[in-house]
């Protein structure tokens, strides 16, 4: 996968530059609401594909069961409004990994200006829908950014 359709790995996470198109957008050329629910799963799908985990890879069960993940619960907090051709920058950093979830905190940007601040949960669920934990490789590859700060890592 091109880096530079998939974004990039960074020292905090990933960020991924995204381009505001028309149908981003209502009546006036301010981005809808809901559209940043976009940006922000696509900042989340391609973490997910440059750390070599892809959706379709777990869903076979190429990591050992088959598993999905699942937004359980997302905080949101809209400050500033994007517009029609902004190019903005979604960020994702792992927050919290636990045996079965994943806190994820997420910015959308312009310009280095904030715009949109996301808590989100995910839950690891099984094909069928049941909660389930996750392999080690996957622990592995979504644990947190150093910072100096201690590792979030649970066993929940």
């Amino acid at each position: 996968m091109s880096e530079e359709l998939a974004g990039r790995l960074t020292d905090f996470g990933h960020a991924l530059r995204v381009r505001v198109y028309f149908e981003d957008t209502d009546f006036s050329g301010v981005v809808y609401h809901a559209r940043y629910l976009h940006f922000l799963e696509r900042g989340r799908s391609d973490l997910l594909r440059l750390k070599e985990i892809g959706h379709r890879a777990l869903l076979a069960g190429d990591f050992g069961e088959a598993m999905a993940f699942a937004v359980r619960h997302m905080e949101l907090d809209f400050l500033r409004p994007a517009r029609i051709d902004d190019i903005l920058t979604v960020e994702t950093t792992t927050e919290k990994l636990g045996g079965a979830r994943i806190m994820l905190s997420q910015r959308i940007l312009r310009d280095g200006d904030l715009l949109v601040a996301a808590k989100v949960k995910i839950a690891v669920i099984s094909p069928e829908g049941k909660p389930m934990r996750m392999p080690p490789r996957v622990l592995a590859a979504l644990a947190p950014a150093a910072t100096g700060k201690d590792s979030a890592v649970t066993s929940s």
